[in-house]
C-alpha cells in the first residue's frame, strides 16, 4: 500500500515542457503505461534531451514527467515528456507548453510501483493540510504531474519500494 511520506514546497524556474499529449481515448486498461512503453521503445526521451545543451540546474530537473491538465468541462489531458530550459526549440513530432517561474507542492508517495499511481487527489489534500494553496493557471487550468526522480523512483529500497513525486502548482 502506498503512503505519502513527505510534503514540501519547491521553487522552480520558468521552463518548457516538451512531450506528447494523450487523452482518455489513449488509455489502455485504464492507464497510460502503454504510452510510456512507446516512449522508451522509440527513444523519445533521448530525442527530447538532445534538443538543447543548456543545463537544467534545479532539483530533479532530469526527471521524466507525466503531466496532467484538468479544467472543468474540458477534456482531460495526459502528457509524457521532460521539462527543458525555456525557449528550447522542439523537433518535429513533439509539442510544448511553457510554464513561468513557479512554486510546486511536492508529495513523495512511497510503496510498490504498482500502488503509486492515481494519488493526485490525496496529495492535494495533504498539501492543503500543510497550509499550501493549490492554484490554477491564468486560464483556470489545473496542472499537476508525476515526477519520476532518480534514484528515488528507479532504485527500489531493501523492501522493494520506490518513491513517485506527485506535484501540484501552489501559491
Amino acid at each position: 500500500m502506498a503512503q505519502i511520506i513527505k510534503a514540501y514546497s519547491q521553487e522552480v524556474p520558468a521552463f518548457r515542457f516538451i512531450g506528447r499529449k494523450y487523452t482518455n481515448k489513449d488509455r489502455v486498461n485504464g492507464n497510460y503505461s502503454a504510452k510510456w512503453g512507446e516512449w522508451f521503445q522509440n527513444g523519445w526521451f533521448d530525442q527530447v534531451e538532445k534538443m538543447t545543451d543548456k543545463k537544467r540546474d534545479y532539483e530533479d530537473s532530469d526527471a521524466y514527467i507525466g503531466l496532467m491538465r484538468c479544467k472543468e468541462n474540458e477534456e482531460f489531458e495526459y502528457w509524457i515528456g521532460i521539462f527543458m530550459p525555456e525557449g528550447t526549440k522542439i523537433s518535429e513530432g513533439f509539442s510544448y507548453i511553457d510554464f513561468p517561474k513557479s512554486r510546486l507542492g511536492v508529495c513523495w508517495v512511497y510503496g510498490k510501483e504498482c500502488d503509486l499511481y492515481m494519488h493526485e487527489e490525496e496529495c492535494a489534500k495533504e498539501l492543503v493540510s500543510k497550509g499550501f494553496e493549490i492554484i490554477p493557471d491564468k486560464k483556470g487550468v489545473y496542472w499537476f504531474f508525476e515526477r519520476y526522480g532518480c534514484p528515488r523512483f528507479t532504485t527500489p529500497d531493501d523492501k522493494g519500494n520506490v518513491i513517485l513525486d506527485i506535484c501540484h502548482y501552489i501559491k
